[in-house]
């Protein structure tokens, strides 16, 4: 094939266009967008340095998806509304079709545009919000986030006009098992459907890749904080957007590795069971303490707290590790599609119901975080259980964005924690947690306390025809017993479970 090529407009450096239908490269040289006509090529402006990410991926990387060979031919991130980052890589097809990866925190989702047609049709924008249901074609589609990009940075060859600093307006859309979908709405609207996909199912070479760009990557970077001048470690350099200083407890901005300062916050005395820096595995995978926050819910005047650590893989991306009254929870993003919560939600084959709702606030923060987190920042929230498991629905919204976000909690006991970390004396908890596992028989159990009912029946009608029946029923009373208590400490369990709860159904009966 034949590469297009030019001078750039703007230092004079030769730029190439390799692939025929791309429409704006960015110049090695001096990183200015420029963008390719039919005569000419024109300055669109420069752009920030993309830099590197922690998934590896890069321009030049090539891989299969369904069969079909791609290689990557540039990047776009973008800037989210809450602050945070998002990458666009651009994939190459052949026949230059073009597929569109997102990278956000972790996950993956690989999308191609779709051609607007009388069965796919798109709402207006402003007619959106987090409780629409979107039909594009058969598929049926929900409202995950809304919100106004800006374009922060771009490398290589990318198949659409980009300006540095544009804003554009999108909305994130949610499907079934996995499905997802975008929304852009700028001088034409376009729409992008796919799925969530893993990093593995793309099958990357990284064979392909510059030998020397192996050596970019780094797991940490050393900075000084620009209040007292004390050195701080950022492990997730490329993601972080708020890490505090553990010398003089401020708060700093930190914009892809440049701190800024914020303010410094109440000195507050704090004592995790697992430290920054600690590194644990749960579920087979490695993670790593990177920040820690404390939050808290009012109700009726009474506060209460519950500490969060930010875990971080990686391959895998953030997850949470959730303290709450010495109960623990390993906390993960999931794709939920629904719009409207009531008493019970359905998700992954479990049935959840509703345990509370209110309002979450920030009272403290250390270590980094992916998002502009600050002391005092609230979301609305909705919990429902199924122990051993908790579905948590959070929703933020400012005058220009609105973001649902849903996770799944899988509790786990301090003897876990105290074997990921290689720790002890991790307290145990008093009360019962909401989540925490309720008390089970076995099949077992009642197989054996069958076999003794029908052992004193058959006692009784093979020798004691003429005995007393009084003495048969005292028997199989005894051998119940145990059943009998434990019913009654597994009914007791589930009233302490739902006392603190605003739709307890056992408070009629109290």
């Amino acid at each position: 094939m034949k590469h297009r090529s030019a001078a750039c407009p703007s230092c004079g450096g030769p730029v190439e266009f390799k692939t025929g239908s791309s429409l704006v490269t960015i110049c090695d040289f001096c990183q200015t967008a420029v963008a390719r006509g039919d005569k000419d090529v024109a300055d669109f402006g420069k752009v920030a340095d993309v830099g590197e990410t922690n998934s590896g991926l890069r321009l030049g990387l090539s891989g299969t998806f369904n069969k079909r060979g791609f290689y990557i031919s540039g990047r776009v991130r973008y800037s989210h509304p809450a602050g945070g980052i998002w990458d666009e890589w651009y994939l190459v097809f052949p026949g230059e079709k073009w597929g569109w990866l997102t990278e956000a925190q972790g996950k993956f989702y690989l999308m191609f545009e779709r051609e607007l047609t009388s069965k796919i049709k798109l709402p207006e924008y402003d007619s959106l919000t987090l409780d629409s249901q979107v039909e594009l074609g058969r598929s049926q589609f929900s409202v995950r986030e809304k919100g106004v990009a800006t374009v922060a940075a771009a490398e290589g060859e990318i198949p659409w006009a980009v300006h540095p600093g544009a804003e554009h307006k999108f909305v994130d859309l949610q499907g079934v098992e996995g499905t997802f979908a975008t929304l852009e709405y700028g001088e034409q609207a376009s729409v992008f459907i796919g799925k969530e996909i893993l990093l593995a199912d793309l099958g990357v070479d990284t064979r392909t890749a510059d030998p020397e760009s192996e050596k970019l990557p780094v797991a940490a970077l050393q900075l000084n904080c620009p209040h007292c001048g004390g050195t701080l470690l950022l492990r997730t350099p490329d993601e972080t957007e708020r890490v505090t200083c553990p010398n003089c407890h401020s708060l700093l901005d930190a914009n892809h590795g440049k701190l800024a300062y914020l303010q410094t916050l109440k000195a507050k005395e704090i004592y995790p069971v697992v430290p920054i820096g600690s590194e644990g595995v749960f579920f087979h995978n490695k993670y790593t303490v990177i920040g820690i926050m404390e939050r808290f819910a009012l109700y009726e005047g009474k506060t209460y707290p519950w500490m969060e650590y930010l875990l971080h893989n990686h391959e895998l991306g953030f997850r949470w590790l959730v303290e709450n009254q010495n109960h623990w929870s390993f906390v993960e993003p999931v794709s939920f599609m629904g719009s409207t919560f009531g008493s019970q939600v359905t998700y992954n084959g479990d049935s959840f119901r509703i345990y509370d709702r209110g309002v979450a606030y920030v009272r403290y923060v250390v270590g980094e975080f992916y998002w502009r987190v600050t002391v005092g920042d609230s979301v609305q929230t909705a919990d429902y259980i199924a122990p051993p498991k908790m579905l948590s629905i959070e929703e933020s919204k400012t005058k220009s964005s609105e973001e649902r976000n849903v996770s799944q909690g899988t509790y786990l006991y301090p003897e876990q924690i105290e074997a990921a970390f290689g720790i002890r004396g991790v307290r145990r908890a008093w009360g019962v947690g909401p989540m925490q596992p309720g008390p089970k028989l076995g099949k077992e159990f009642y197989l054996s306390w069958g076999g003794f009912l029908g052992l004193i029946l058959l006692v009784q009608l093979a020798f004691f025809m003429r005995a007393d029946g009084w003495m048969t029923f005292y028997a199989m009373l005894f051998v119940s017993l145990p059943i009998i208590a434990f019913h009654f400490y597994a009914h007791n369990f589930e009233r302490q479970r739902w006392s603190e709860s605003d739709y307890n159904p056992y408070a009629s009966s109290d």
